[in-house]
Parts: C-alpha cells; structure tokens; sequence
C-alpha cells in the first residue's frame, strides 16, 4: 500500500513539473494586449536583469517569450502589461509552430538591453520629442546628450542614437518666418550661438555640421541611429552640403554661396538623392524631400500601411514592422514624409503611402551601422503646432505608429547570428 501511495506521489510529481509554466508570453495582437507600449518596457527590464528574451516575429503581432519568474509577474501587474503563463511544453509548441518553413515567423534572441541615447536640447520639454515621451512612459531608461557630448566622442558609450525635431543646417529648425520675432525664437537663436562660440566655431551651421558628421561616423563605425520629423531630411542636406555655405544672412551674418546647389554632394547622404533645397529663409521648408505641402489628404483618410517581409529571411525590416496592424494612422510634422522618387535605391521602404508615391518609415545600412527614418512629429497628434498640448500615452497604450519607435530600441538587442540579412 505505501509502494502505490509512493508511486501515485512521484506520478503527481512528474505531471506537476510538466504543467509547471516555464515561460511567460507578452502577447502583442490587437485582442490580448493591454498595453502594448509598456511590454517593450517589460522586455527591456527583463534584459537588464540578465534574463533570456525572445522576440517571436510575426506571432501575435510580434509576442515577446521570457522565462517565468515571480519578479517578471510582478512586474508586468505593476505595469498593466498583460501576460500569459505557459507551460514548458505549450512554448515549444509554440516554437516549433514558428519554426515550420510554411510559415512567415521567426525567433529572434535579445541579448541585452542595449545604451540609449536621445539627442536633445537641454530643457526641452518631454512632449516635444515623441521617443523622449515613449520612453519614459515604457519605462526605458536612457540619456539625454547634445553637442558638447557628441563633439566629445560620448556617442562611443552608446548602442543606440535618437534624433528628432532637430535642424542640422544651421537654419534655426526655418522658423524665421513665422516666429522671428517671438521671445522662445530669439532665445533659442541666442543660446546656439553661445554654445557653437563656446565649442570653438564661428557659426551654428558650421557646429552643426561637425555634430552631423560625428553621428555619420557612429553610425559607420556600427551604431544604430533612429530619426524623425526634421531631424532627418536635415541630417542629409547638412552631410552634403559640408563646405558649403547654404545659410542665408538672417541665420549665420553672411550671404550664401552663390550656386550653393550646384555644389551639394549626394554621395554624402544616409538616404536621399537628387533633392532640391529650398532657398527662401521664410518657408518652412528645407527641400523638396518633405511631401507636407504636396500631399493634399484629409486626415480621416491619411494612413500608410507597413510593408510585409519574410521573417525568416529578412529578420530586420520583420522586426521593424512588428505591429498589431499593417494600417498606420498618419500625422504630420516639419518634414511629415519623403517624396519615393529622391530616396536612393539601396534604401529600403518599410511604410509608404501607394497613393501620391510618398514614404513614411524607411531603414538602411552605412558603413558598420543602420539607420531608420521615420517621418511625422508624434503619432497621436496629427497637427502637431507649437504650443500644442502635451500628448498623453496613458490614452494611447496600444498606439500602433509609437510601437514602430519601439520596435527601433529593442532592435539593437537581436542576437547577430539570427540576422540573414
């Protein structure tokens, strides 16, 4: 009798550790999650604890796999993240559904949480830049630099590199002619010349373009860089005008170059070719790369959709493009979109909108390193205006155009060897 009783306990035993839930699933369809911003927090914490992550590619809009750990539970119900709790079983069935060659899913193994950096202005408010804001509501830790640091070689301490509302002409971001004359402008226009006259240049511009080509030998030397809004046509036109005087006398004291065009070099350029650049200091413009004023859409209708990619063979752009929804809302910015005709062939489109040939998200390669551009200001504010309220993601927590931000910070952390492409 104590043999069967002893025999029924060890079969208890046995069916016990295989129920045990050995994983826990951060799903990221449309249905399940809660709070689909706040799961790339999770999975970056659970990074930094040293623990194993996976990024199931395609599965359930992009589901995240971590072990099961009292800390990681607590955790995601500190957070409002929802989760599932699998058996060691239930996840390799799981795996070996993504793993059949019928299917358009992938594993990709996170490593480790990689260093953040976000180029910005010292006290510029959070709401003014999207990823800064995305961030800290996801509650992924990172660190502000700007010129200074940049010039300094700080970059060198970092895996990843955000820019956002920036102007790297010199140009004071083309707001002459609208705010030339308000208190924040003349200010703003004041505190860049101190600190070009402090790190040694003569002119904004000049600075300016040493902090572009600093970030373009990041970039080279094997760093991820993610940008929006003004931040990326700028960064291009400043890499090829360098040497080129294309600031007009109200932004640097001096006429420009006459015949400046002529002489722009696009073999300098991350992404864009052949761009006119925009000669009146009064436009909000600073070429004809933007789509803002060519595009004539009604904000019920503007959306732009992902374009889909093999997750098996191209692991990249598929991480990029994880999403609960191929169909993006749009929403403008200085530099909303890119015109698809002065984008260089060897950059990949990852959004688009078919209608007027415009581009929203596109990702490349220089040198060692990646680069994504991404255009719009913030994408739950369709007109984003200076002054303009702060954004909220506590009312947008699955927002889908802030998990393409995402998307770009866990990217870094991918095991090298999964990547084919």
């Amino acid at each position: 009798m104590n043999q069967i009783i002893q025999w029924i306990g060890i079969c208890l035993l046995l069916c016990f550790n295989w129920l045990h839930a050995g994983f826990i699933l951060l799903p990221m369809d449309e249905v399940s999650q809660k709070n689909h911003l706040k799961a790339y927090g999770i999975t970056y914490w659970a990074l930094e604890k040293d623990y194993k992550a996976s990024w199931l590619l395609n599965y359930r809009g992009g589901s995240f796999l971590l072990p099961d750990t009292e800390d990681i539970r607590r955790e995601c119900k500190i957070r409002g993240v929802s989760f599932e709790v699998l058996s060691d079983a239930q996840a390799n069935g799981i795996l070996e559904e993504i793993s059949a060659p019928s299917q358009n899913m992938e594993t990709v193994v996170l490593e480790k949480a990689p260093k953040i950096a976000v180029y910005t202005p010292k006290g510029k408010k959070p709401w003014d830049d999207a990823v800064t804001l995305v961030l800290t509501y996801a509650e992924i830790p990172f660190k502000e630099i700007y010129d200074e640091e940049v010039l300094k070689d700080e970059l060198l301490l970092y895996d990843w590199l955000h820019l956002h509302h920036e102007d790297f002409t010199g140009q004071y971001g083309k707001f002459f002619g609208a705010y030339r004359n308000t208190p924040w402008y003349i200010q703003q226009k004041k505190e860049s010349e101190e600190l070009a006259a402090k790190l040694g240049f003569a002119k904004v511009s000049e600075s300016k373009r040493a902090v572009a080509k600093k970030i373009r030998d990041f970039v080279v030397g094997g760093g991820f860089m993610f940008a929006m809004c003004s931040a990326t046509d700028s960064f291009d036109i400043a890499l090829s005008a360098d040497g080129v005087d294309i600031c007009e006398p109200m932004f640097d004291g001096d006429p420009s170059e006459p015949n400046y065009q002529a002489k722009i070099d696009y073999s300098n350029t991350f992404a864009f070719k052949n761009f006119t650049l925009e000669r009146n200091p009064n436009r909000y413009e600073f070429s004809d790369i933007d789509m803002t004023e060519k595009r004539k859409i009604p904000m019920e209708r503007d959306y732009f959709t992902l374009m889909e990619f093999s997750a098996k063979w191209d692991p990249i752009p598929s991480m990029l493009c994880q999403n609960h929804t191929q169909l993006i809302k749009g929403f403008m910015g200085q530099t909303t979109s890119f015109d698809s005709e002065l984008i260089k062939s060897n950059v990949l489109i990852l959004g688009e909108l078919l209608i007027n040939g415009e581009v929203r998200y596109l990702h490349g390669t220089k040198g060692k390193g990646m680069f994504t551009f991404y255009g719009g200001h913030d994408p739950e504010d369709y007109q984003h205006r200076v002054g303009d309220a702060p954004t909220v993601l506590d009312l947008h927590p699955n927002s889908p155009g802030y998990r393409l931000i995402l998307n770009n910070v866990l990217f870094p952390a991918a095991q090298k060897k999964k990547q084919k492409t």
